[in-house]
């Protein structure tokens, strides 16, 4: 057996970059970038007024408060850019400001006078600086400027300024395709009736859930009775759907069904390793098949299948799609934990935040493998050393959201 530490270095040093593909800006949320993305215009792309009001000149500042200023003219969003005279002239938010113009005037910081022909003049409520209310050219953005690195992952906050600056598309790394492979004889689908001795497919529907928010695109879904034939024959499918990486789950322990390890010895597979000094999650199994995709063999109890998804399956993907190593949060323990040395202990956690804004952690009970209610409870994983047998209240240690976060890992584009 080897440990959790080496065994996260095994994955991470078998990953291979993703290649790189130009794809809409649209079709691009969830991708990561793979090179700098540089702003080709400014933001905004001219001087314009960020309030409804008066565009004046400077010669209409060096007026006395109160003298009388005639008014002549509208420069609305969208109009070609107007000149300014011996008047001022009305404006609206987002126009260009004429040339000319020293200063901005709120609407609510002057009165209007229109006189009986018609004419109008304004006077000022309040003396007016030179340069307020004016959003000048490359305020926010300045052409040729770095607007996202490599390694940035599209939100939906980046698609809105990719469109203001008219970018349409964007170079990322290919989405991941990703198998999943559910044996076990016993398993029913949802929607299919239960009888007795056979349970329902739970690994199968998280495993999918959490690859889309991991930014993979699952290539094939599949169930697969408890036969080595069937299972050579359900990863070579999964080959041909062009997955990159294959996730199973069961039979890889040790029992008279555990036919996965045979499996990939027909296949010709190099079995990195099978079992970690690691619970939950001891049997897990990770191998290389000769097309290179990379076969992670998962338990079949369901917190095993989670953690092998989350830290070993999220530790590929990262390192394929250009993004560095996760870092763990840090947390204080609130309560005493005891364990036996020799294994790294993955516990179902609860992370809050204290009222003097410190990250602390509590342990949730019902760490058994097959307990998936206080998974349900739970948005942390708690990483608990292997060296240790006592953990006393007031350590500090590493942790991880119970998914990738939100903000890093949103929902994958469309499966291919």
């Amino acid at each position: 057996m080897i440990s959790f530490e080496q065994a996260l270095m095994a994955v991470r040093q078998r990953a291979t970059p993703q290649p790189d593909v130009m794809l809409a800006a649209d079709a691009a949320l969830g991708h990561v970038l793979a090179e700098d993305l540089i702003a080709t215009d400014s933001l905004p792309g001219f001087d314009n007024a960020a309030m409804d009001g008066f565009a004046l000149s400077a010669a209409h500042l060096a007026l006395p408060l109160g003298a009388p200023i005639a008014l002549h003219g509208v420069q609305a969003a969208g109009d070609a850019r107007l000149t300014l005279g011996a008047a001022a002239c009305r404006i609206m938010t987002g126009a260009m400001v004429p040339d000319g113009t020293a200063t901005v005037v709120p609407v609510e910081e002057a009165t209007v006078h229109i006189a009986a022909d018609g004419t109008q003049t304004f006077v000022l409520n309040t003396p007016a600086n030179a340069g307020m209310h004016i959003r000048r050219a490359g305020e926010d953005v300045c052409a040729g400027s770095c607007i996202f690195s490599a390694g940035t992952r599209l939100l939906p906050q980046h698609r809105m300024l990719l469109a203001a600056l008219g970018i349409t598309q964007v170079n990322v790394r290919a989405s991941v395709a990703v198998a999943v492979l559910c044996t076990g004889s016993e398993l029913v689908e949802a929607g299919a009736p239960l009888v007795d001795g056979f349970i329902r497919n739970s690994n199968g529907p998280y495993l999918c859930a959490a690859l889309s928010m991991m930014g993979a695109a699952i290539a094939l879904y599949r169930s697969v009775p408890d036969s080595a034939k069937a299972y050579v024959d359900a990863v070579r499918e999964a080959e041909r759907a062009g997955s990159r990486i294959i996730l199973s789950t069961g039979a890889v322990s040790m029992g008279v069904h555990d036919f996965v390890p045979e499996a990939l010895r027909a296949l010709g597979a190099e079995v990195v390793f099978h079992k970690l000094q690691m619970r939950p999650g001891k049997p897990t199994l990770f191998a290389v098949l000769p097309s290179g995709a990379l076969l992670f063999g998962l338990p079949g109890n369901p917190m095993s299948c989670a953690v092998g998804a989350r830290f070993f399956v999220q530790a590929v993907l990262r390192q394929m799609q250009g993004l560095p190593p996760e870092l763990p949060l840090r947390a204080v323990l609130q309560a005493p934990v005891r364990k036996k040395p020799g294994w790294t202990l993955i516990q179902k956690a609860a992370l809050a935040v204290s009222d003097d804004a410190q990250l602390q952690l509590r342990v949730l009970v019902g760490q058994e493998s097959f307990r998936i209610q206080p998974f349900a409870l739970a948005n942390a994983w708690a990483v608990l050393p292997e060296s240790d047998t006592t953990l006393e209240a007031g350590r500090v240690l590493d942790c991880y959201p119970l998914q990738p976060a939100q903000s890093e890992w949103p929902c994958a584009p469309a499966s291919a």
